[in-house]
């Protein structure tokens, strides 16, 4: 009967451990940082998912862009809301574009790549920074600049610049 009970509970082990292994494999094979793209694009390579970059800037607020008014930088298509932004954007891309390549400032801060919610944002030091949501934007707010310091950190040692 003792024999029978450690039997189980080797087995059982070995289940768990199998399962920590398994899981384990799964994460880095579905890291968020497996072989992202330098910009947080859709499958249709929209950036920050068709909204204005500009129009954080301009207007204060997340607009959704459109297709009649789009750039193609970095390897991706910026929308805009109008002309005006399209063209404010085209002379200095730099200036309006996300920092992080529009992937969630919060998850760079801990060395990964998230999407993001364009409608959770903030702009810190002239730089518009995206967020996976309002709570992760909440929790960055608390320790921002330590938190701008990571991120940079980690984007510059994936050989892009903030």
């Amino acid at each position: 009967m003792h024999e029978i009970v450690i039997h189980r509970q080797r087995r059982a082990l070995g289940v768990v451990a199998h399962a920590v292994a398994t899981l384990g494999l799964l994460s880095v094979l579905a890291s968020p940082c497996a072989a992202a793209p330098a910009v947080n694009k859709t499958a249709d390579d929209v950036a920050i998912n068709g909204y204005d970059a500009v129009a954080y800037f301009v207007d204060g607020k997340a607009i959704k862009g459109m297709p009649d008014h789009q750039v193609f930088w970095q390897d991706a298509r910026w929308y805009f809301a109008s002309d005006e932004h399209r063209k404010l954007f085209e002379t200095d891309p730099s200036r309006y574009a996300p920092q992080f390549g529009g992937w969630c400032a919060g998850g760079m801060a801990q060395g990964g790549y998230y999407t993001v919610d364009p409608e959770a944002w903030a702009i810190v030091d002239g730089r518009l920074y995206l967020y996976h949501n309002r709570e992760v934007a909440e929790k960055w707010r608390r320790d921002q600049d330590n938190n701008i310091a990571d991120a940079e950190a980690n984007w510059a040692e994936r050989g892009k610049s903030p």
